[in-house]
């Protein structure tokens, strides 16, 4: 499967729910462009991912009608799968991919089936060390698996699952702190902290920090804060940073996340895979506060994974203290061996090719036509059904045998459905 200036190869990439899905697969899609491909990108309605995309060029962006699975909420999750099949479905009728890529959440599942049925290779990748049910799910019926931590390989049910590391984007990489910092306002001699809770923020972190703030006025008044809030918290964050006299410069979102990470001297930080992505790839040491309910609790693994070898400390929710966390940040930032050791610890984690290596398995030759020579347990028909297929405009009677399997049953209902097919 070779691009070419004629007939560029089409590749789906459904990415979006959160930043840790949507900028790794950004990463990939860039790389693809690069190589002369027709990239289309799969989103969420969601604010994140529509504020995210805002400055991307080169690709398709579509936007999918998918909601995430929540306890009480689960026929509207259902409704917007089927929806979002049946656009992806047309929108590989249309425009019919040659390859297609799940960076997992719930965004993923209708565009990877939908690909499949229009006959193009299919591919995920898992960024997490455990994998997420989307991903677990899917990993039976795709052609191949890319994973970001060694750990996650185990956990697919996949015969061609690679470990690249978590793609991160280009302009994540070695930076001159002076320049950064000067770039968004900073004296750039003085130490900058860099707070964040992922692409959406953390009240969690938040609520910690403020707590913290009069111990880091009093002992160490000269450091500088990058705060990126989300958007709840933006205006109670920016007050306490003035009432101290701290110098902060505090954003709900930004999206130049690459300024403030180089030219921190440390972070406060959630352990999503895609965060821990971006400050391996600019050695960015980390106290790391792992979100105490993500599912199956996959950021405190992730966390525990870079604690292993010395390239972040490792600070849970429910036990942390003000007093905890000063100490650490401050053996962090004013002790050099101890910053420096760090700094090539997470070295170890950064994987500069992830993003090309998956971009290149994705269009290599396969030895087989598209969609074929995909050998996974499934219980979808394994020989590509023709997009030409009609899927009908009413889910119950949808030709789509997702969309009747996932039917309500006497025996549990919506979520009966999506439990039997192991989406739940």
């Amino acid at each position: 499967m070779t691009p070419s200036p004629r007939t560029p190869v089409r590749v789906t990439i459904a990415c979006g729910g959160t930043g840790g899905h949507l900028f790794p697969g950004l990463a990939v899609a860039d790389q693809l462009v690069r190589r002369g491909c027709a990239v289309t990108l799969l989103i969420s309605p969601k604010e994140v991912d529509q504020e995210a995309v805002r400055g991307v060029s080169g690709m398709e962006i579509v936007t999918l009608p998918a909601v995430g699975l929540k306890r009480g909420a689960e026929i509207a999750f259902v409704r917007g799968f089927i929806r979002s099949y049946r656009t992806a479905a047309k929108l590989c009728k249309s425009r019919p991919p040659q390859a297609a890529l799940a960076m997992g959440g719930f965004t993923s599942a209708p565009p990877i089936l939908a690909a499949r049925r229009a006959g193009a290779r299919t591919f995920l990748h898992e960024s997490n060390t455990i994998p997420g049910r989307a991903n677990r799910w899917l990993a039976r019926v795709v052609c191949g698996a890319f994973t970001g931590f060694p750990t996650a390989a185990g956990r697919l049910h996949n015969r061609n699952v690679t470990v690249t590391g978590t793609p991160a984007r280009p302009q994540f990489q070695a930076r001159a702190a002076v320049d950064c910092r000067a770039a968004i306002g900073f004296d750039p001699a003085r130490p900058v902290l860099l707070v964040m809770g992922g692409s959406q923020g953390a009240s969690g972190i938040n609520e910690l920090v403020l707590q913290s703030l009069p111990l880091f006025a009093s002992r160490v008044p000269e450091w500088q804060w990058f705060h990126l809030t989300g958007p709840g918290d933006a205006v109670r964050v920016r007050q306490a940073y003035a009432a101290l006299k701290l110098k902060a410069v505090v954003h709900p979102f930004f999206p130049e996340m690459e300024l403030p990470m180089g030219a921190a001297t440390a972070a406060i930080s959630r352990a999503g895979a895609s965060s821990l992505a971006e400050l391996a790839a600019m050695r960015v040491p980390a106290v790391l506060v792992p979100y105490p309910t993500a599912t199956d609790n996959h950021q405190f693994h992730n966390a525990r994974a870079f604690e292993a070898n010395g390239a972040a400390r490792l600070l849970e929710q429910q036990s942390a203290t003000p007093e905890t966390l000063v100490q650490l940040l401050l053996d962090v930032v004013e002790k050099p061996a101890v910053h420096e050791k760090m700094q090539t610890a997470l070295a170890q984690w950064h994987t500069p090719h992830a993003a090309e290596q998956i971009a290149e398995a994705m269009l290599a030759p396969a030895g087989a036509g598209a969609g074929e020579g995909c050998r996974a347990d499934s219980q979808l028909p394994a020989t590509p059904v023709s997009p030409t297929t009609d899927t009908g405009n009413n889910p119950k009677s949808s030709g789509s045998p997702l969309a009747s399997r996932l039917q309500p049953s006497a025996a549990g209902g919506y979520k009966g459905a999506l439990l039997r097919e192991g989406v739940a």
